[in-house]
């Protein structure tokens, strides 16, 4: 399994591809893929047939997962879309940082 610099529930902002400069938090994660799904990017329509009565049938809008390498987290003190870094604290516990102004992420 790959490990991914990214979480569900991080602010990212896109850096590539049709959506590039969008930001929204990072609803599902793929680590085996490599992909994941953000909020508001990579918008797709799907025909979805009723499955149950009662259940209507149509387009919806959803989101398409993208590579994760398309997107970088936005740091909440430098407010700019920054590369991860992981440090090993004192007393063993990993953290990640940004690597523009050394801000350690309280995930």
């Amino acid at each position: 399994m790959k490990k991914l610099h990214v979480k569900r529930g991080d602010l990212v902002e896109v850096i590539s591809g049709k959506d590039k400069g969008k930001q929204g938090k990072v609803v599902t994660a793929f680590p085996a893929a490599g992909k994941v799904v953000v909020e508001g990017v990579a918008l797709v329509k799907k025909h979805q047939k009723a499955r149950m009565q009662g259940q209507e049938s149509g387009i919806i809008t959803m989101e398409a997962a993208i590579d994760a390498s398309n997107v970088l987290r936005v740091c909440s003190k430098c407010g700019k879309a920054a590369r991860t870094g992981v440090k090993i604290l004192e007393d063993g516990s990993k953290v990640r940082y940004c690597k523009k102004c050394q801000e350690v992420f309280n995930d």
